[in-house]
């Protein structure tokens, strides 16, 4: 199963950010994605495969509004 994700997309994370948030900002996608984390606003780049496995779930998602 492969997971959509889109620009501007607000995931939950399994794991949480040492600064206590847990949602990130989608922010660049491609063969690796770059997020931005909604507490603190750090950034970090992963590798999609990582990345899909660490996301809970789409918080908020940028094309439907929801």
């Amino acid at each position: 199963m492969v997971k959509e994700f889109n620009l501007h997309d607000i995931v939950e994370t399994k794991k949480g950010h040492p600064c206590g948030s847990k949602t990130w900002e989608v922010i660049r996608l491609g063969a690796d994605i770059k997020i931005k984390c909604t507490g603190c606003e750090r950034i970090v780049m992963l590798p999609r495969a990582k990345f899909e496995k660490s996301v809970k779930k789409v918080v908020k998602s940028a094309e439907t509004g929801e």
